[in-house]
């Protein structure tokens, strides 16, 4: 018996979808925000990194210097480098943590701007799908926490990864702390889907500044040291897609590491709130320009051709300086 045209037509479109969903999952792409630069194109922002002490260990004291330069560098955003609340992440959306740690200590004016922020592996202590929940952007507009993500902010895109699900130690060594895996059935896969996320979001991106975000360092000289996992996974994409600097914290303390065999610049600002003095491995001491065992944070000024990266200290002094001038029309 013959198949009525209109069947044949509703089987035939059913298959498109099925096909064209499949394709949907086998390249997904990483959510993106896009961020407006200034009128003359240029781009300011904050990295800060392991703060939330409801205002203790000097976090309070971070947050006014960072008002003052905000104001004075006109910042269109701020970044931060994850563990975000002390010492066990949120235990829910509703947890006052959130407002004692971020909403009543970052008043300033010139912070009242969107706050990108990535997980660290103590927010993963908690409930870290509380920070990911819409719910706390109504209590507080600024905030932005996701896995994994990329902001276009014009000249520059910055891409957000996730980088606790690396860490070999949070699964076979966890020191009697729990981990919420949720969102994470497979670790093998999530990686493998985030790597090549990130690799087809990087190969595409045609902004003059190309900026990684990740918790844990792929270079540090502090107390965590560098990260191996990173360094064989994540370091080869990053160097075969020309990124110009990877930004992170876990490690407290401000850090400038050049790559010793690409142009890419390891900063770490990690020093948002407890700091240890002294806690230095330096195990892998190559390509080292600055490094402070004390809290601060770091500023960001870019315009077409030159980037500015400023360190600063719990009292608003720039400890180091760095300044990177881009070639657009390299001469053949």
């Amino acid at each position: 018996m013959a198949v009525p045209y209109k069947i044949c037509m509703s089987l035939y479109l059913l298959f498109l979808v099925f096909i064209g969903l499949g394709g949907t999952f086998a390249c997904a792409q990483l959510e993106k925000f896009n961020q407006p630069a200034k009128d003359d194109g240029s781009l300011s922002f904050l990295v800060i990194g392991d703060w939330g002490r409801r205002g203790g260990f000097n976090q309070s004291e971070v947050a006014s210097q960072m008002g003052k330069i905000g104001e004075k560098l006109d910042i269109d955003f701020v970044v931060s480098t994850g563990d975000n609340f002390y010492d066990d992440g949120l235990t829910s959306e509703h947890d006052t943590a959130f407002e004692e740690s971020f909403s009543k200590i970052y008043t300033a004016n010139s912070l009242q701007k969107q706050w990108y922020s990535v997980l660290g592996n103590h927010d993963y202590r908690g409930d870290a799908e509380a920070q990911l929940s819409p719910f706390l952007r109504k209590i507080d507009s600024r905030w932005l926490c996701l896995r994994s993500f990329v902001v276009n902010a014009d000249l520059a895109e910055i891409f957000f990864v996730d980088t606790t699900p690396f860490v070999d130690m949070y699964f076979s060594d966890s020191k009697d702390h729990t981990y919420d895996w949720r969102g994470i059935a497979s670790r093998k896969d999530y990686i493998s889907n985030l790597l090549k996320d990130l690799q087809s979001a990087l190969s595409e991106s045609s902004a003059t500044w190309k900026i990684v975000v990740g918790h844990h360092a792929i270079r540090s000289v502090g107390h965590h040291g560098d990260t191996k996992e990173l360094m064989d996974q994540l370091l080869p994409i990053l160097k075969a897609n020309n990124v110009d600097f990877y930004m992170n914290g876990h490690d407290h303390c401000l850090e400038h590491v050049g790559d010793t065999s690409s142009p890419i610049q390891f900063l770490t600002s990690g020093a948002g709130s407890k700091a240890w003095r002294g806690d230095i491995k330096g195990l892998n001491k190559q390509g080292v320009n600055f490094f402070y065992d004390g809290q601060g944070f770091m500023s960001v000024q870019l315009r077409q051709t030159e980037a500015e990266i400023a360190f600063y200290d719990v009292v608003g002094n720039v400890l180091h300086r760095w300044n990177n001038f881009k070639l657009l029309h390299p001469t053949i």
